[in-house]
């Protein structure tokens, strides 16, 4: 059975609706098997900075540690539940330890790959892929080499800034946009091509088109289609091991609009479980 931890951490993002990413984590982990969760609790206070570019950097290195605790308990792949996409990167650094090398398979409306060492102050989920490439201050960041930019691959990102993009193409970072998931290979052949032996899968919810998945911080028009996405998830499972999955970014405008999306959330459960 697969492992669920359940990480309703809201610190890493920059939204004014960020304490939404709560319920929105609760609300998935009511409807998961109670034996097979665990869940990691996470600080009420936003947090320090610490001296950082990292926004609540002090509240973010305690979920951290936290959630690295409660990995190292579980054998098998386990689907992280958030919470803000930043909750990821543990888990990333987890499943890498497992794994010879390690793809990671980003499906998000942003690339977030903002870098955390340039900027004045960061919110952390925008910056999550910068920290699993080592970019990031001590503590939130993988060591540097457990996965490398041409191990990435970016999936539905429309929302990027000149200079992601400029990341993007620096580092060959491959991407496999809205369109391209007609065909359900597309994300299998894109893992295919980096040679890894084994895959990460980070789903935020964003990248679902918001006529589809309402349930976002801050909606990005021109998403990907849900049966798209499922049936690329499961041709790229057919074809390499699953290593560790993650699923954010859920923030339901209220307890009803959480129990409209759960058909669709459960869906990409089951396609990451």
């Amino acid at each position: 059975m697969t492992r669920f931890v359940v990480v309703p951490q809201w610190q890493g993002s920059a939204s004014s609706r960020a304490m939404q990413l709560i319920d929105g984590a609760e609300a998935i982990a009511g409807d998961l098997p109670r034996s097979a969760c665990s869940r990691v609790e996470v600080p009420l206070e936003a947090g320090d900075a610490l001296g950082t570019t990292v926004w609540r950097a002090s509240a973010l290195l305690q979920v951290r540690r936290a959630l690295d605790a409660a990995l190292a308990g579980i054998d098998e792949p386990a689907l992280v539940v958030g919470g803000d996409a930043s909750v990821s990167v543990g888990a990333v650094g987890h499943a890498a330890s497992r794994a010879l090398r390690l793809a990671v398979v980003w499906a998000s409306a942003r690339p977030t790959l903002h870098s955390p060492l340039l900027a004045s102050a960061t919110a952390f989920a925008d910056v999550a892929l910068r920290a699993i490439v080592g970019e990031a201050p001590d503590g939130l960041r993988l060591r540097p080499g457990t996965i490398v930019p041409a191990d990435i691959v970016l999936v539905g990102a429309r929302a990027a800034d000149e200079d992601e993009l400029g990341y993007i193409e620096g580092y060959g970072i491959r991407s496999v946009p809205v369109e391209a998931l007609a065909d359900p290979d597309a994300i299998a052949a894109a893992v295919r091509a980096t040679t890894a032996d084994a895959v990460y899968v980070h789903v935020d919810v964003d990248v679902l088109d918001p006529s589809e998945m309402p349930g976002v911080t801050s909606a990005v028009p021109f998403g990907v289609h849900l049966p798209d996405l499922l049936a690329a998830l499961a041709r790229l499972r057919a074809e390499v091991p699953l290593a560790g999955a993650s699923l954010t970014e859920f923030a339901p405008a209220s307890a009803a609009a959480a129990a409209d999306d759960l058909g669709i959330l459960l869906r990409l459960v089951g396609a990451l479980a």
